[in-house]
C-alpha cells in the first residue's frame, strides 16, 4: 500500500508554534519522514495493508531574504535538511508577496477578538474647524506578507498522484479549509488520511465519514510530542540545526 504524503509546510509551521509555543525549541527541525511513519503506526488498517511512506511532497513559499534575512537563511537551511536526509521527495515552490493593505487600528479584545480604537481623549480627532470627532476610526495602512500557492500545489499533486495510480493511499498534512474538494475527490478513490497541525479544531469543509468513497478514511489532530519526536538529527551533511529551533 503505496502512501503519499501531502504538506502545506506554513500551515503545519503556525500549527507547531501553535500546539508547543512559539518561543519553544525542539519542534521546528521536523523530519516528515519519521512523522508520516508515526502516523500510519497508529493505523491497523492501514498498517494490517502494508502501508509505507512512497511519496512525501513538501509544499511551500521561500520568504524574502531582504527584509527577513535571518529568517530566510534559516528556511534555505531546513528545506537543504529535508532534502540531504531524505525527508521530503519534492519540493513545490508558491510564492510570498508583499503587499500594502489598510485596516482599521484596533486593540485585542476578548478571546483575542479585535476591537476598533475610536477617538475619544486623551486621543482626539477634530474636523477642519478645531471641533472634536468623537468616536472617529483610526485608519493605517501596513506592509502585509501573503504565502500564496502552497494549498493549490497540495491539491494538485494529491490529485494528479492519485488520478494517475502513483499511490494507494493518501495522508494530507493542512487544516486549510480550501482543499475540501480535492480531499472530497481524493476520498472516492483512495483511504485518505487528513491530518490538522493543531492550531485550531479541524476546519469543518475538511470533515467527513471514515466510510465515504472507497471507505478507511481518518482524521488526526497532532499533539506536541508529534513534533517534538519526529526531529532530523542536529547535523546533516550540509546542514545544521539553527540555534533555538
Amino acid at each position: 500500500m503505496r502512501v503519499g504524503v501531502y504538506v502545506d509546510g506554513f500551515n503545519v509551521y503556525y500549527g507547531g508554534r501553535a500546539v508547543v509555543g512559539r518561543g519553544v525549541g525542539g519542534w521546528r527541525w521536523l523530519d516528515y519522514r519519521a512523522l508520516s511513519q508515526q502516523l500510519i503506526a497508529k493505523r491497523r488498517s492501514w498498517s494490517a495493508k502494508g502501508a509505507t511512506v512512497h511519496r512525501i511532497v513538501y509544499c511551500t513559499a521561500f520568504i524574502d531574504g531582504a527584509t527577513n534575512p535571518d529568517g530566510r537563511r534559516e528556511q534555505d537551511t531546513y528545506v537543504r535538511a529535508l532534502r540531504s536526509h531524505g525527508s521530503i521527495d519534492v519540493l513545490e515552490e508558491g510564492t510570498y508577496v508583499s503587499r500594502v493593505k489598510t485596516a482599521p487600528l484596533a486593540t485585542r479584545g476578548q478571546r483575542g477578538r479585535p476591537t476598533i480604537a475610536r477617538s475619544a481623549w486623551p486621543v482626539m480627532v477634530k474636523d477642519s474647524t478645531g471641533v472634536d470627532v468623537n468616536g472617529a476610526m483610526f485608519m493605517v495602512s501596513y506592509q502585509h506578507w501573503e504565502e500564496k500557492g502552497s494549498d493549490v500545489n497540495v491539491a494538485s499533486r494529491l490529485l494528479i498522484d492519485v488520478l494517475d495510480g502513483e499511490v494507494d493511499a493518501a495522508i494530507v498534512m493542512s487544516n486549510d479549509s480550501d482543499l475540501r474538494l480535492p480531499l472530497q475527490e481524493a476520498r472516492k478513490r483512495v483511504p485518505v488520511g487528513t491530518v490538522n497541525p493543531g492550531q485550531s479544531r479541524l476546519a469543518g469543509d475538511l470533515s467527513g465519514n471514515a466510510g465515504d468513497g472507497v471507505g478507511d478514511h481518518w482524521w488526526y489532530t497532532m499533539t506536541s510530542t508529534d513534533f517534538t519526536s519526529s526531529q532530523m538529527p542536529a547535523s546533516i551533511p550540509g546542514a545544521a540545526k539553527p540555534t533555538g529551533w
